[in-house]
């Protein structure tokens, strides 16, 4: 049960940023020897490639627009890199089958990513850069925090995650509403400009 709540969490925050994850348990388990964290994330050839990755991703994923065609692209690798993480959590651990642990990783980071790249979109139709700034860092932090807790304490780790993925799902939410009353505003200020420009009689 450990190993499943592992892939939880690694899979919330694969949603999030599957390479910062690939980053965390490699070097998690290369300076602490894990037995929980597969052995193969440690290696330096992944560690490089993860490093790589992530360094363009933390700059892509906090300029405007950017971010969401970024997005768009890692609904593939996001989900996928949740799916593997968990497979070979649950191969490692052998408490669990590979089936459930890639199921458990995939929807967990599917459902993560999908509330990130919905919530970027909503921000993004802000003129200001700086809210897309701060959530970025925010979505870093949380990744960081998670994973590295979930390596000594799973259980916990994986109700934070469970958490903030609702709490993701409720800001999302709220963050569409928002969209659309001020979609509602400007279009009726359009209307009614226009109307005051027509000619009457």
């Amino acid at each position: 049960m450990e190993s499943l709540a592992l892939a939880f969490s690694s899979g919330w925050a694969s949603g999030i940023n599957s390479y910062l994850v690939v980053l965390v348990l490699g070097l998690a388990d290369r300076l602490g020897s894990f037995d929980e964290v597969p052995d193969v994330l440690a290696r330096w050839d992944v560690l490089a490639v993860a490093a790589l990755m992530y360094a363009f991703e933390f700059v892509a994923d906090k300029i405007p627009y950017v971010d969401s065609a970024w997005d768009v692209v890692s609904t593939l690798i996001r989900p996928v890199v949740g799916g593997a993480v968990g497979v070979l959590i649950a191969g490692d651990s052998g408490s669990i089958s590979e089936l459930v642990g890639g199921t458990v990783g995939g929807g967990s980071a599917l459902a993560a990513h999908s509330v990130k790249t919905g919530t970027r979109m909503a921000v993004n139709t802000v003129p200001e850069p700086f809210s897309n700034i701060g959530l970025s860092i925010g979505e870093d932090v949380a990744v960081l925090a998670v994973v590295a807790f979930a390596v000594e304490h799973p259980y916990a780790a994986a109700s934070i995650a469970a958490l903030l993925l609702l709490a993701g799902v409720v800001l999302l939410w709220l963050a569409w509403r928002t969209v659309r009353r001020g979609w509602a505003r400007f279009r009726a200020w359009r209307e009614g400009r226009a109307a005051a420009r027509t000619p009457t009689g």
